[in-house]
């Protein structure tokens, strides 16, 4: 699975975006934005000249968006512009947009190459990078996809700055999970990143150490069939409680839900693996204290959780959960069942 991945320094975002134009040598090029990076990102590409001549389509902002509705638009848009199996497409924007534009870009012609350019931090630390793309479906986060890389991941780091606090957070509990499931040397050191300054210059060491654990995870199992299960480490309870924010119509960002689902999920990790008790409570302090709690749940909502979790699509089974556990930092156990009791008691705490 061949992906480059490139963290530019400052002002370098057009340079590195044309040297990837020009090592594709595409018969087209297209882009695709939400109206958020419509307004706010945009122009920092849009001086490139093989940019200027390239239609773009703007799609609405958030993942209410990210639906079939939404992903028949961009395959009318290429259709209409006259896109090839050759062109390329430029997905500019967050985890929905690269996610919903890497997928059309998959199915579209059966594939053409794309482009992932994140403007969030949570974008690029996960839903870019990798290549799994996909849209929401039925009610269940990622339901239909595909796995297929971008030719080329371009980070910009200048673009995190427009982020408000609670979606820097977001994209930061993703790196958390990549402490966790990487080294304790790693935990330790994205602990100590000062998440209230938030320093963009120190982020990009601390993002190209993390992406770095992803992308060796990613290198020995692209397809999810073994060890790449450890990047859904917290995503099988996560998932549930952002879904369910959805449900009560009370959402929460992505990365608030894997956050709380790290703890859980940690909890679950000591009861069944023997994870130090003393470093889930300090996880839990930690998440306690940055992203607070889920105030939206309650006991009543357990069982509905437990029903989305069913629909997991990590589960070999409905009848069976399948949790990515770790039984110390760095040693990750797949394929973890769980009973209904336990992870009712992994919620609550």
């Amino acid at each position: 699975m061949n992906q480059k991945i490139i963290i530019t320094e400052d002002q370098d975002l057009a340079v590195e975006l044309s040297r990837a134009i020009e090592e594709l040598n595409p018969k087209g090029i297209f882009v695709l934005c939400d109206e958020t990076t419509r307004k706010m990102c945009f122009s920092r590409i849009q001086t490139i000249p093989e940019i200027q001549k390239a239609p773009v389509h703007t799609i609405g902002a958030g993942d209410s968006h990210k639906n079939l509705d939404t992903l028949s638009s961009v395959w009318q848009f290429l259709c209409e512009n006259g896109a090839t199996r050759h062109s390329v497409l430029i997905n500019l924007g967050g985890g929905m947009v690269t996610d919903l534009g890497g997928f059309a870009a998959s199915t579209f012609k059966r594939g053409m190459r794309y482009i992932n350019i994140p403007t969030t931090l949570l974008g690029a630390v996960d839903a870019a990078v990798g290549g799994k793309t996909g849209i929401n479906f039925n009610g269940l986060k990622n339901e239909i996809g595909v796995i297929n890389p971008a030719s080329h991941v371009i980070i910009d780091t200048l673009f995190f700055g427009t982020l408000d606090i609670y979606n820097k957070l977001s994209g930061y509990a993703e790196i958390l999970k990549h402490g966790l499931i990487f080294s304790k040397e790693e935990w330790t050191k994205v602990l100590q990143f000062d998440v209230e300054r938030f320093d963009l210059i120190e982020l990009r060491q601390i993002l190209r150490d993390s992406i770095n654990v992803k992308q060796q995870i990613v290198k020995k199992d692209p397809f999810e069939k073994n060890i790449r299960k450890a990047l859904n480490f917290g995503h099988t309870i996560g998932h549930a409680i952002e879904s369910l924010s959805h449900e009560k119509n009370d959402p929460v960002l992505h990365g608030y839900a894997v956050a709380w689902g790290l703890v859980a999920e940690l909890y679950l990790s000591h009861a069944l693996l023997g994870f130090s008790r003393e470093c889930v409570s300090q996880a839990k302090a930690y998440i306690q204290e940055t992203y607070g709690k889920p105030k939206f749940i309650s006991c009543k909502d357990y069982d509905r959780l437990f029903e989305l979790m069913r629909h997991d699509k990590k589960n070999m089974s409905c009848d069976q959960i399948s949790f990515t556990l770790l039984s110390d930092f760095g040693q990750v156990q797949t394929d973890q069942f769980v009973d209904q009791k336990l992870l009712f008691e992994a919620i609550e705490y």
